[in-house]
């Protein structure tokens, strides 16, 4: 009997499924003594390697320990959402996997990890455990798709240096965006030719958070429902903003100086070598800080707001790492021991400190608090508990819309088109594509 293109290409993608799995399973053989006989396999797929991998092999080793019938293999995978939704789809996935909480609602959306509403509601876990945004989230459409494993948040980081060099108070950093503007025009240097030597900031540095900037003017990316609304007032306001320092420092003079940054993981970063002074960023800076520049004296607030909006008073962008439980696992009730495990308030001060970042839950140790390097872990803890956190928006189409927003932002900062032209060629895309994914959705009864 001959194949269909269609059983060929099922056929094709479970090998490939195969040998992703074989390839990771055999890497991890060569380097993990074999656990004890009797015990359950479960196999972990992490995304973490350097310290932030060490951090959660050692979780992963005191469960060993703690949990003699069951051993976790940790495996190091590389591109692991792609490779893991290639596993689901070959039939072939772990029993745990490490994604990206701004994904949830792909992977429910796709089928392609497990409901797991049961598994919480008899190991006690409830969203009263966690601070709002790490447990909203990995919620979607009403379940619980999945736990959060290492949590973030962002504030303003300015080197206090750069600051009292250009003749400003560094313990009296921006609190509206208007002091930000005007303290970053005193700390700008430019050479010969009005080529830039120091910004004072740079909304395109580091360049990750370029979706985002609407929320911090009062904009939303979508209604909730079924209305893209990149093309709002708010929105257009922040862009112009963002264009505004494209105007001021030149945007060819911004490309030639943009190009001499040095890796973000080095000590040619721009932050770190001092030729940007302000900078929007993570809790995770501090471990940079104090390997590339440890000398460096830095401070970090939550980012300013606009004068006329102080409604928006210490906004912060949260984000997550989730633990999920692909479809198909072969030990799920096993996999979520291991989870419920990194849930507990034991498990997760163990990982969140090796990583030297904040947890996601609302109880803390005053040890963690006490033993934590970063000076201002207090900070990342209490900005997402305010009500001007942002979130990524909840949609399957996610990808795209933020690859569509990066695109607005880079015409913007180019001078190549205006705020209202860029913003409006992201609504007249996205429109149509949400359109098309909600009716897909509603055909497969998803959704109403």
């Amino acid at each position: 009997m001959i194949a269909t293109p269609m059983e060929l290409g099922s056929l094709k993608l479970a090998l490939m499924a195969a040998v992703v799995a074989g390839s990771a399973i055999y890497s991890e053989f060569l380097t993990t003594p074999a656990p004890e006989k009797g015990a359950v396999h479960v196999t972990y797929w992490e995304k973490w390697t350097e310290f932030e991998g060490d951090a959660m092999r050692a979780v992963v080793d005191e469960f060993n320990r703690e949990h003699p019938n069951i051993h976790v293999d940790l495996l190091t995978i590389s591109n692991i959402q792609d490779k893991t939704l290639m596993a689901v789809a070959g039939g072939v996935p772990p029993d745990v996997a490490g994604l990206f909480g701004p994904d949830v609602a792909q992977y429910a959306d796709d089928n392609a990890v497990l409901i797991l509403d049961d598994y919480c509601k008899k190991a006690g876990i409830k969203p009263d455990d966690y601070i709002r945004p790490f447990w909203d989230m990995s919620f979607y459409r009403g379940h619980v798709y999945a736990l959060p494993s290492a949590p973030a948040s962002t504030a303003l980081h300015y080197n206090k240096t750069l600051m009292q060099e250009s003749g400003l108070d560094p313990n009296k950093p921006p609190k509206t965006i208007e002091e930000l503007d005007s303290m970053s025009d005193r700390i700008t240097k430019f050479g010969p030719n009005h080529s830039l030597l120091r910004a004072g900031f740079m909304p395109a540095e580091p360049g990750w958070w370029n979706w985002a900037w609407g929320y911090n003017f009062g904009g939303r990316l979508w209604d909730g429902k079924d209305k893209i609304t990149a093309l709002s007032p708010e929105n257009i306001r922040a862009f112009t903003w963002i264009q505004h320092f494209a105007k001021i420092y030149g945007s060819q003079a911004l490309q030639t100086f943009r190009s001499g940054f040095g890796n973000f993981s080095s000590p040619q970063n721009a932050f770190l070598d001092g030729k940007v002074a302000m900078e929007q960023q993570g809790v995770w800076m501090y471990n940079f800080i104090s390997k590339y520049a440890p000398g460096l004296k830095w401070g970090a607030v939550p980012f300013p707001y606009p004068a006329d909006r102080p409604d928006l008073k210490d906004m912060t962008y949260a984000d997550e790492d989730i633990l999920v439980i692909p479809r198909g696992a072969k030990h799920p009730n096993e996999a979520f021991e291991f989870i419920k495990f990194v849930e507990s308030q034991k498990g997760m001060e163990l990982l969140c400190m090796g990583q030297r970042k904040n947890s996601p839950l609302k109880k803390v140790s005053p040890e963690f608090y006490a033993k934590h390097p970063n000076p201002f872990i207090r900070l990342f803890t209490d900005l997402p508990k305010g009500k001007n956190t942002v979130e990524p928006p909840k949609l399957g189409i996610w990808p795209e819309y933020q690859d569509a927003l990066n695109n607005a932002f880079d015409e913007v900062n180019l001078l190549k088109s205006t705020p209202a032209e860029a913003l409006k060629e992201v609504q007249d895309r996205m429109q149509p594509e949400l359109d098309e994914y909600l009716l897909r959705l509603r055909a497969r009864g998803v959704i109403k």
